[in-house]
């Protein structure tokens, strides 16, 4: 029965977003319940701000090699070579685990030797026992992205398909593996049983996709080869891809800095309410871009630019709607929702008031940012990966340069989200900009 629902088919973007949204709902959902027990066990401290920082190195590594060039390139030219020939979209799955593979275990071997330096990059603020504590942490969790890699590949497979149930339920087993971290481990190793809580759903992320993945046709027969033509082509589509990850996981970091020279718990604050602020985004924009992607793939693919358009703009009215209703629903429920989610344990009512008050600011982007994935994933299934690479590089440099100026002003933990909004603002504005450029240039009206 298990094994019948994962690899069910879902033909229709309506369908597909549903089971995402579920599955977006219910993994956000998991994510406040962690980031609750997290505050309840370890409070606004020194060990969550640690444990929050030293994540950022691996999901750097795992961004920079994997999900930003990858997730641009794969599904768009897994659809061409299906079109083709079954045999060499299957020896393309295999060669992109493979070269991923090894990109990952040099980069994770480079990370382990200069770690000290990293987490100095990410925290400059963290000397001492915190210090040790996020090196021994990032050293720990670098095992995991490379089954967010096989992940990834799967995912993309499974999204050809239209098999979105097990890549709906990966993140909810990594959440839910996280919270067994806490429950289980934590009481015994600290903010190091939350670690073996990560590695072990990275793991559990990738082996759910399995059997759906091997239903579909695929056999596992890894080999490298730079020379392969598919594989040159993916890693050339990749780069500009890869450098706006870069950039995106640098601000990212640049975040974290900015907030380790704050007050102790401002790196844990400035989390809680970034990870509400994407609640939303996931639900919403996230689980409909995804579901839509397939259908934007093929139509791209096939020089549709009618279907492409259609598809896009009845989907970019639904996540618009709907994101401006979570919005203005949670801008006015923050206070009493922080409260009932956050307020337990070492997490004080001064804590829960700040990190409300933090993303009453994130709510003003909400709509902005849960368009972006849509917009990018368009892009994608142009095979265009340089223009939403210029706006994501340009929003970046912009945000940095905002939260800079803010934090010279006071505004204190709050330069933060009100430099992200305004960036994300400016990059759903170009992206969309540049969208109705490509649209125009095809004949093709809005």
């Amino acid at each position: 029965m298990f094994a019948q629902l994962l690899n069910g088919k879902t033909s229709t973007v309506s369908g597909a977003a549903i089971i995402l949204a579920l599955s977006f709902l219910a993994s956000r959902a998991l994510g406040i319940i962690r980031d609750r027990m997290l505050t309840g066990t370890f409070g606004a401290g020194k060990d969550l701000d640690a444990y929050l920082a030293a994540f950022r190195i691996p999901d750097f590594l795992y961004a920079f090699l994997v999900i930003w060039g990858l997730s641009a390139v794969f599904l768009p030219l897994f659809s061409e070579y299906m079109a083709q020939d079954k045999e060499k979209a299957w020896r393309f799955v295999n060669n992109m685990m493979a070269v991923y593979a090894l990109f990952l275990g040099v980069g994770s071997l480079f990370a382990i030797l200069f770690m000290r330096q990293l987490v100095s990059l990410v925290a400059p603020g963290f000397e001492g026992a915190q210090l040790e504590t996020a090196i021994l942490l990032s050293r720990f969790m670098l095992a995991s992205p490379l089954f967010f890699a096989f992940s990834a590949i799967a995912s993309g497979v499974l999204q050809y398909f239209q098999k979105f149930v097990a890549y709906a339920l990966a993140p909810v087993v990594y959440n839910l593996s996280i919270i067994g971290g806490i429950i289980f481990f934590a009481p015994s190793f600290g903010v190091f049983g939350v670690a073996m809580g990560v590695v072990i759903g990275a793991v559990l992320h990738f082996f759910i996709q399995v059997p759906p993945l091997l239903a579909a046709g695929f056999s596992f027969r890894p080999r490298i080869s730079f020379a392969d033509s598919q594989v040159r082509k993916a890693l050339l589509l990749s780069v500009p891809r890869t450098v706006a990850g870069v950039a995106h996981q640098l601000n990212l970091i640049v975040m974290v800095a900015f907030a380790s020279f704050l007050s102790v718990g401002s790196i844990t604050i400035f989390t809680i309410a970034e990870h509400m602020y994407y609640f939303p985004v996931g639900v919403i924009g996230v689980s409909l871009a995804t579901a839509a992607f397939p259908l934007l793939s093929r139509a791209g693919a096939e020089k549709n630019m009618r279907d492409f358009s259609s598809t896009f703009f009845s989907s970019l009215r639904r996540v618009a709607l709907a994101a401006l209703l979570a919005a203005l629903i949670l801008f006015f429920l923050r206070e009493p929702l922080f409260r009932i989610l956050y307020l337990s344990g070492g997490f004080t009512v001064e804590n829960v008031d700040l990190a409300a008050a933090v993303f009453g600011v994130f709510t003003l982007g909400i709509v902005f940012q849960s368009a972006i994935p849509l917009l990018v994933r368009a892009f994608f299934a142009l095979q265009n990966t340089v223009a939403p690479t210029a706006a994501g590089v340009s929003s970046v440099i912009f945000n940095i340069a905002l939260a800079y100026i803010f934090l010279r002003l006071g505004l204190g933990i709050f330069a933060l989200p009100w430099a992200l909004v305004i960036s994300g603002a400016f990059q759903c504005l170009l992206l969309f900009l540049l969208l109705l450029l490509v649209l125009k240039k095809n004949h093709i009206q809005p």
